[in-house]
């Protein structure tokens, strides 16, 4: 255990040299869960057997699990009890898995020590999502935390993404998400531990940003039920080496089946997803 690697990106390259580019999103809703999995169990724990067995049954052959915390958060203290137990349980069967809270945070610096210190300190999340709007001072204490990773919002998958996304702006009259990205690349990653958030569902845009950010990790979200597609995404997406993506499928995934055989559903989705994914790597 004491050669396990620290930083999040350390984490990321081992799984990546494995072959490993799924991102699996632990997102469960209490009502979607099959009834094998409720029958005999409060909310609280099912929803822990439930992800905990898609842990167990994928961890092997992802990268990275992604649990949102909305998702937790919708049921109060049962919910964010689970999430704890679910994020320790995984850091504690599987170290080398690293464990991304898709939480968007992003306030003034005084706020966001608050949140740096719930998410890393306190839940043990190796990375953080974060939205870009108040600037890298604010910023800061995500930052300069080196030995996690910091997923800044450029290019989401959601229909509605370019209202602001897409505007031109600057003088070279780029779209925003072009200059955030720039940004981060350029005078955020002082700490090697900046990562961005494009959709597969943009694969256009996806190739803009790989092409301006070098070997940047890319989290890239819109694959399964949002529709992205494979074959474009890793095209568009694979760093230099063929690495560089951390590629999000949830419901596709942990809703593979409805019955005592989810785990293993779960499992199948995922192999296949990383099959496909290798096949047209570089």
């Amino acid at each position: 255990m004491t050669n396990q690697p620290k930083t999040f990106l350390a984490l990321l390259e081992q799984r990546w040299q494995q072959g490993h580019f799924v991102c699996v999103g632990l997102d469960p809703e209490y009502e979607r869960l099959p009834e094998v999995v409720k029958e005999g169990r409060t909310p609280e724990d099912a929803l822990v057997f439930f992800a905990c067995a898609i842990i167990d049954a994928t961890a092997d052959l992802v990268c990275a699990f992604k649990p949102n915390s909305a998702f937790y958060e919708a049921y109060g203290e049962v919910g964010m009890r689970a999430l704890a137990q679910i994020v320790s349980y995984s850091k504690t069967n599987y170290p080398e898995v690293p464990i991304i809270l898709d939480a968007k945070r992003g306030d003034n610096s005084n706020t966001n020590l608050g949140y740096v210190r719930s998410s890393f300190d306190l839940l043990q999340a190796d990375a953080i999502t974060v939205h870009p709007y108040l600037g890298k001072e604010a910023l800061a204490p995500f930052l300069a935390r080196a030995d996690k990773g910091v997923i800044v919002l450029v290019k989401t998958s959601n229909s509605g993404s370019g209202e602001f996304q897409d505007l031109l702006v600057g003088e070279e009259r780029e779209p925003l998400y072009l200059a955030v990205a720039r940004n981060v690349a350029r005078y955020w990653n002082n700490n090697g531990n900046c990562a961005l958030v494009v959709g597969a569902t943009y694969p256009a845009e996806l190739q803009r940003v790989r092409m301006l950010v070098g070997d940047l990790p890319l989290l890239i979200p819109g694959i399964g039920a949002q529709g992205g597609d494979v074959a474009a995404t890793v095209k568009a997406g694979q760093d230099s080496r063929g690495w560089g993506m951390i590629i999000n499928s949830s419901r596709g995934i942990i809703y593979a089946s409805k019955e005592a055989d989810f785990a293993q559903a779960a499992r199948s989705a995922t192999s296949a997803l990383r099959t496909e994914i290798n096949s047209y790597r570089n």
